[in-house]
């Protein structure tokens, strides 16, 4: 067996050289972007009203004048105009552009408007007040995103401004997802009292879709030639397998031995942790892998989680983030192995505290159903106390 540690370093030097794709901008939310985003012209362009109200040339009201006649209205998204008299003022609305011979707005309500006089009700009033000034965010030509980072709405906003109806992004990977097993029913069917509905499946395509990916799934009976022969197949028409089941040292696990057949290169099989020991991590011709996770569920979904989300992450050129969190009680756990504990998490005045789950082990799938995290103690020592701090997987 290797340590956690290194099994990730393993995986994430496997990560894959995903091609750009280009895609309309109302498809890019969620998607990693691909490309420098700079600045087409100033933002803002033009020196804008940030309320509504009138526009001045303040050394009128450093001279003393407080009632101001309102030449004309200044509306958002017309041509600017411009301030004829010394006195005098501009109505303007939000966002509308500066009329020149002016330099500050006063807000409506700092006025009372009679007969087209807007009679200021305040006692100071400063050049640049109530204006939001051009390329005060950023100048034309300045970065705006780098590639790597995820599309939220506010950069879906960002790119629109800067006239990007199409953007580019990587490219998601071809996933097929494997479920093993004989045990294994459709989850419309009625499962016989030694038989099982086929949930890991269904389960981690849920995951992947909240990558963005819609995975094909398929189902290997425990027949090493059919096994084999369905791989085959599968393999030629998706980059990334994942696999659960049949990859541990029961009788009926074939999976190894029948990837073997199918020119399968092993860079692990095993790692020091719990839940998912019997994990199997490999590649196949054409720079494909294979991810064999172990067929408990919550074997499976800690494994998903800890391994091929860094390892598609990594991918995308998206970077790690780290989180800890406190134990609330103390937590013993003898094998020498990484125990990674599913964790509801709650903030206590600024400090993320961790309460585990109780499991009967990870065959418990419903012990996940409230997890907020995965909590990862490390195989040595064997006491962890309440207070102290652990790496968590956020899920």
């Amino acid at each position: 067996m290797i340590s956690v540690e290194e099994a990730l370093q393993l995986i994430l030097e496997h990560k894959a050289a995903l091609p750009l794709e280009e895609i309309d901008l109302l498809q890019s939310m969620g998607r990693v972007l691909a490309q420098e985003v700079t600045a087409d012209r100033d933002f803002p362009p033009f020196d804008r009203a940030t309320m509504d109200g009138f526009a001045i040339n303040s050394h009128d009201f450093a001279s003393g004048a407080r009632a101001f006649l309102v030449e004309q209205i200044q509306a958002a998204g017309a041509p600017q105009t411009i301030l004829q008299e010394t006195g005098s003022c501009i109505e303007i609305m939000t966002g509308a552009m500066l009329p020149v011979n002016t330099d500050a707005v006063i807000p409506y309500e700092d006025c009372l408007l009679q007969d087209k006089v807007a009679k200021v009700q305040i006692e100071h009033v400063k050049a640049g007040q109530n204006i939001h000034r051009r390329g005060s965010d950023k100048k034309a030509g300045e970065t705006l995103l780098t590639a790597g980072v995820q599309i939220t709405p506010a950069i879906v906003g960002t790119l629109a401004s800067v006239g990007l109806a199409k953007v580019k992004v990587y490219k998601l990977p071809k996933v097929a997802i494997c479920s093993t097993g004989d045990e294994l029913v459709e989850i419309k069917e009625t499962p016989l009292p030694h038989q099982i509905r086929r949930s890991n499946a269904y389960m981690l395509a849920a995951a992947l879709q909240g990558e963005g990916i819609q995975a094909s799934l398929y189902h290997l009976p425990d027949v090493p030639q059919v096994m084999e022969a369905s791989l085959e197949k599968i393999i030629a028409e998706h980059e990334v397998l994942i696999l659960s089941g049949a990859v541990s040292k029961g009788k009926f696990d074939f999976l190894p031995q029948v990837l073997a057949t199918l020119s399968f290169e092993s860079v692990f099989h095993r790692i020091a942790q719990k839940p998912g020991k019997p994990m199997l991590f490999g590649t196949l011709p054409g720079q494909k892998v294979v991810f064999g996770l172990p067929g408990n569920p919550v074997s499976t979904f800690v494994c998903y989680q800890l391994f091929f989300r860094p390892w598609l992450r990594a991918s995308l050129n998206l970077s790690s983030v780290e989180a800890y969190a406190q134990l609330t009680q103390n937590v013993h756990f003898r094998p020498n192995l990484t125990y990674h504990l599913p964790v509801k998490l709650h903030n206590h005045l600024g400090l993320l505290q961790a309460t585990p789950i109780q499991s009967t082990g990870s065959g418990d799938l419903t012990s996940i159903l409230e997890a907020d995290a995965l909590l990862s103690l490390p195989a040595v020592p064997d006491t962890f106390s309440a207070g102290e701090a652990f790496p968590i997987t956020l899920l």
